[in-house]
Formats: C-alpha cells, structure tokens, sequence
C-alpha cells in the first residue's frame, strides 16, 4: 500500500497473514497495538501482534512492516522471535478498543465502536489510529438498531478510564474464521476481565469448544464467571472426558452443584469418567464413539462419519455393538475402519466386515499399554469394553497426547530460538 494512500479498517486484518519478503509465511495477525497520547494527537500504531507457526505470539514493530495489501501483511526480512508482553502503555486494539463505549465530544452521546481505522503518515513508517466506525446507543456490532457513523479519531472522549461491562461483539466476530484452539490462545493473552466478557458473548458450543483447548487454570477461572445455569449448559455441550477432566478441578461442592444442574444422561456420563483413574483407558476415553447395530449398512456407518461435529480421529472408525446403541451398549462385536467403509458397496452390512481380532482395552489399562496400543497397531482411537463385553467408550490418540505432553504445553512454544530470519 502506498504510504498515505488510503485508510485500513482493523477487522479486516485480524487473522491475515504475515509474509516475508520471499513470500514465506511467518504467521497470522492476531491484534495491533496502539499507545495513547497527550496533546491532543491521534494514538500511534504500534505493531502488531502476531501468531507464528509454534503459537508464539510475538510483537512485529510498523517500521519492519513494508506493506498492508489485498489481505495480507509484508515485513522484512529478519523477525524477532521474543514472546509479546504488553506494556502498561499500549493498547490492544482488536482486544480493548472494538465494542468499547465512548462518548462523542460534540454532543456528549454514548456511542459503541465497531472498528477502528487506521492510516500512514505521508512520507513516513509511523501509522495513526485516524476513524472510529460507531453505532449511536450501547448496542454492539450485532445488533441493528441505532445510527452508525464514522468519525475523526478526535471526536471521540473516555480512553483514559478502564470500563467495567464493556461488551465483546465485535472481537466475536473477529473470531468466527478462527479455529478453537486460535480463540483459546487469543483469549489466554487477554486480560481476566476482558476474558469474562468474550466468554459470556460466545455461544455455549462455541465455548465449549474454546474451554477444551485451554489451560486448566484458565477454563477454572472462566467456568467460576459464568452463572451456574449457563456453566451447566457449556459442560453439556462439550465432550465428556473434557467435562470430567475441567470438573474434577473443582471444590467438591461446587463439582456436585454443576453435576445437578446438568441433563441426567449427561451428568451420568461425566460422573461415571470420573470414577476411573485419571491415567488409565477409562479416565482417557470419550463416552460418545460412533456406534453401530450389526443391521446397519456401509452406506449408514459414512453417514455417520460426515458428521461435522465429529473430530477425525473419532471419525475414523465405527463400533459395531448389539442394543442398546448408546454406551455402555451391548455386547461389542469389533470395529471398522473407515477406509474399509469406502471400499466396500453401500448396501453391505457392518457385521459382515467387522474387525473382531483386535482386543479392546478394559477401563484400568494404564496410559502407558494405551500408548503401546495405539503406536504398534497404527491406530488413531481404541475400544474400551467392560467386564461384561460392553463398549464403554473409546481412547483417541489426541486424548493420549493430551497427557504424554508437558501440563502447560498449550502455553509452550514448539521452538525457542530468539531470532528467526525469514529471507534474509
């Protein structure tokens, strides 16, 4: 973009990626920051924040930006690989300032902001917050009534003071292109308040899909914000090894008020993972496989598999039990692997193709023979049964790693060099 040439609203950077000047990825943009200024001049970009390939987020300075143009950022070619801490000076942009209720200067009327645009000085690197996109009243982004305007960067007041309630809208929407483990990691660098607020505005599959990729300490401190009604609800919606495992991090007290607000099949299915240990098949496995009558055809088990909903390694085979269909089933008759779904017509039965000469695991079979397990068959998820031969669940291999890798390894970075060149 050619310096001064036009204004760049800020939603449409969130997400985009950084490229280096021999066209190599160095990561996505995640947010800008700003620095507010006295003597009445505009607030001064920065840099950005951006993620790179390990997750490390990282602070890329507007003077090694070279260019913001059809959905992407250039910069030079050498990146300084220091993990971003935020300064009591700077601003986040996407983070603090969208959905933040101000006042215009004019008329002293409370506005919501939208979007923030920012320009290049003429003849210079330096780059300026220079429009604010608002909606008149307190509504945010996604509501409809209420004038929107764009105004001078100026005629805005209340930048100065920290807002209590500030809603989240907008850096919602933000997210929607994002991945849940990219929203979990943009959440963990927000604030705790500014983290309660995007918490309360996702809706419950949504954050039950974030809470399963973040950090223990971190889904705590959210679940204990939200009412206990609307916690209830997340927990339902996300998987029942990822409830049991955020559960059993709480006081017992509060463990059993969750458990009674819950829908009774989802609450028994929680209670009965928790009653396993935590390092074994029956503490690692999921209660809802893809489960099978030996009735079904081929054509019925990929219908299954499509699911949406489904993570590729639950997807990856399907268990053929006699009723009931929901675990713990009948009898476990044996899997079938998804390529063998694809190679065989749609109208034959599951039964005629099942593979029964892989044992399954019993619940108490330490994490150590499940690793085992899955590596010496090349499998990406394994059938727990029970004493009787009723499927209880299955292990996936992402549930495994869950607990082979470090605690905090969604907080660590994959690389730990300081200095990384990109193109020279």
């Amino acid at each position: 973009m050619a310096a001064g040439a036009s204004r760049v609203f800020v939603s449409h950077l969130s997400g985009v990626p950084v490229f280096d000047p021999n066209g190599d990825q160095v990561g996505r943009v995640r947010d800008l920051v700003a620095m507010l200024r006295v003597g009445g001049r505009p607030p001064r970009l920065l840099g950005f924040v951006v993620e790179v390939v390990s997750r490390r987020r990282i602070f890329l300075p507007m003077t090694r930006v070279t260019g913001i143009d059809s959905g992407q950022v250039i910069t030079t070619g050498v990146v300084n690989m220091r993990r971003f801490e935020q300064r009591p000076t700077e601003r986040l942009v996407l983070g603090e300032f969208l959905d933040r209720r101000v006042r215009l200067v004019e008329t002293d009327e409370e506005v919501t902001i939208l979007d923030v645009a920012i320009q290049q000085l003429p003849a210079r690197r330096d780059w300026e917050i220079v429009k604010y996109f608002v909606r008149k009243g307190r509504g945010g982004a996604l509501r409809r009534k209420g004038e929107t305007l764009t105004v001078d960067w100026s005629a805005v007041s209340g930048f100065s003071l920290e807002e209590h309630g500030q809603g989240a809208e907008s850096l919602v929407a933000t997210f929607e292109r994002l991945r849940p483990t990219d929203v979990a990691n943009a959440l963990h660098h927000l604030s705790p308040k500014r983290r309660a607020e995007v918490a309360a505005a996702l809706d419950d599959d949504r954050l039950a899909d974030v809470l399963e990729e973040l950090p223990e300490d971190d889904q705590v401190e959210i679940l204990g914000k939200l009412k206990e009604e609307r916690a209830a609800d997340v927990l339902e919606a996300m998987d029942p090894d990822d409830a049991a495992d955020l559960l059993s991090e709480l006081p017992e007290e509060d463990k059993e008020r969750l458990l009674m607000l819950m829908r009774p099949d989802d609450a028994a299915d929680v209670r009965r993972l928790m009653s396993y240990e935590e390092r074994t098949a029956g503490g690692l496995m999921t209660t809802e496989p893809i489960v099978l009558r030996p009735d079904a055809t081929v054509a019925d088990a990929l219908a299954r598999v499509r699911r949406s909903d489904l993570s590729p390694a639950l997807a990856a085979q399907v268990y053929v039990c006699r009723p009931p269909d929901e675990t713990p089933t009948g009898k476990y008759l044996g899997a079938v692997h998804f390529q063998r779904l694809l190679r065989d017509p749609p109208f034959t039965l599951v039964s005629s193709i099942v593979d029964s000469d892989l044992v399954p695991l019993t619940p108490d079979t330490p994490l150590s023979v499940v690793t085992s397990y899955l590596a010496a068959y090349n499998l990406v998820s394994v059938p727990v049964v029970d004493e009787s031969g009723s499927l209880l669940g299955a292990v996936t291999v992402d549930d495994v790693l869950d607990h082979l890798l470090p605690e905090d390894w969604r907080e660590t970075d994959f690389h730990g060099e300081e200095w990384v060149a990109h193109g020279g």
